[in-house]
């Protein structure tokens, strides 16, 4: 089984979504489970709801799960872990106070040495302190994987001391819980960001500690590089999933960029299902990749053009094929449904002549406007002949001509040939063919 295990903490970031993405790919190129687990155990920090957020996100990018579970429903067994190993000495009672702790790691930071628990130190406070965490004992031998990515990874028993797996108010920290519900759930494989390298290390010497021996595959993503070469953070709103759907993004194009960021792909343009056929992770690139949202911009034109006019339509909130006809012939200048939508909702709004003239053609608009409503009425079929009997019946030619016609059917004074737009225009005239009350 492999697994996706978001935090209902924040935001999905495209870090987090382009994991969830591959452990789904790998999933069923295995045909194993895919399971998504809540990881709620930050109690004080999880967010209303925002795990219903999460699984509409996945379900949008098409990423169904097998099984959902969430992590807290599993304290009772995590703390009876926690019991077993303190029954064994493989845990222990820790009283230090973090005052105590702070004070510790001040004095390695005077020292200019790295700060590290000492067993020695876990009943100093007992008689003061009457709510003890569990630690796990550190490692006596080093701890070596190898990365599916990043090679053979190793970490010294100097970074391995004596860890926290239950707080004192008896809910399991992180690390432990985590490894005890991959050991519960059979996990065959663990794709994440590259920030959960140090906790593999801690997560396997739980397992050992609980003489768990299944061998789990692990594989580190590198980290999302900003434009400026940077981490990504919060702050760039491109790490935001929600802001990249609110763009106008598509969750295909999302995806397939996701999937080719540092990777060897046998094509540009894909979908999860065709990635299904022929994803690696053997191919991704160790070093960070960096976000381009101008490589985005490219992928989602070019997923937006692969839809049929009827799912064009439907994307920019219309039931109208011509619609789409007309999205497509403005996808030659927009790479995104806000940027479709900005081209198309002028030609259906009413038009603002003043706005749109700034006085040059006004007059020509206005006769143009109340002279041609009775063909508007009855447009004929080629752009040719509706050309021709708008030029006789307003009597207009050339500029003072054609830059009218463009505002009033466009509501914009340049863009694509209009002799391309009519077929698609054709079918909505009378509602193009509108002014502002205001006027």
């Amino acid at each position: 089984m492999l697994r996706f295990a978001p935090s209902p903490t924040g935001d999905m970031h495209i870090g987090n979504l382009r994991a969830a993405i591959f452990n789904y790919i790998l999933a069923k190129q295995n045909k194993q489970r895919f399971l998504i687990r809540i990881e709620d155990t930050d109690i004080e920090r999880n967010i209303k709801d925002k795990d219903k957020e999460i699984l509409r996100t996945l379900t949008l990018f098409g990423l169904l799960w097998d099984d959902l579970v969430y992590q807290s429903n599993n304290f009772t067994h995590h703390r009876q872990f926690a019991e077993k190993l303190l029954r064994e000495g493989k845990a222990f009672y820790c009283y230090c106070t973090k005052s105590f702790l702070d004070t510790k790691r001040q004095e390695a930071i005077a020292a200019k040495k790295a700060f590290r628990y000492d067993d020695s130190w876990a009943e100093c406070e007992r008689a003061t302190n009457p709510y003890p965490v569990v630690r796990l004992r550190g490692s006596k031998t080093p701890i070596v994987y190898e990365d599916l990515i990043k090679g053979r990874l190793e970490f010294g028993t100097n970074e391995l001391d004596s860890f926290v797996i239950m707080r004192h108010d008896n809910v399991p920290t992180y690390n432990f819980a985590c490894a005890c519900d991959d050991m519960m759930y059979d996990i065959s494989m663990i794709v994440r960001g590259e920030d959960h390298t140090s906790n593999t290390p801690k997560q396997i010497l739980v397992h050992k500690a609980l003489a768990y021996n299944r061998p789990i595959q692990y594989a580190h993503l590198p980290i999302i590089l900003n434009e400026n070469g940077k981490k990504m953070s919060k702050r760039d709103s491109a790490s935001s999933v929600e802001w990249l759907l609110e763009q106008g993004f598509l969750p295909a194009a999302i995806s397939n960029y996701l999937i080719a960021m540092g990777n060897t792909t046998p094509s540009e343009i894909f979908t999860i299902t065709e990635a299904i056929e022929w994803f690696s992770l053997s191919k991704l690139a160790k070093s960070p990749v960096k976000f381009d949202i101008a490589r985005l911009r490219f992928l989602n034109r070019a997923h937006l053009a692969r839809l049929d006019n009827h799912s064009l339509a439907y994307l920019l909130e219309s039931n109208t094929q011509s619609i789409g006809a007309l999205a497509r012939i403005y996808l030659e200048e927009a790479s995104t449904l806000n940027e479709l939508r900005d081209k198309i909702m002028p030609i259906l709004a009413p038009k603002n002549l003043i706005m749109l003239c700034k006085n040059d053609f006004l007059q020509e608009c206005q006769m143009m406007f109340a002279s041609l409503k009775p063909l508007i009425q009855n447009p004929p079929v080629t752009y040719e002949e509706f050309k021709s009997e708008a030029m006789r019946i307003s009597g207009l030619k050339g500029k003072m001509f054609f830059k009218p016609l463009r505002i009033l059917l466009t509501g914009a004074s340049d863009g694509p040939d209009l002799s391309m737009l009519y077929p698609s225009l054709r079918e909505n005239l009378t509602t193009i063919w509108r002014l502002q009350e205001t006027l």
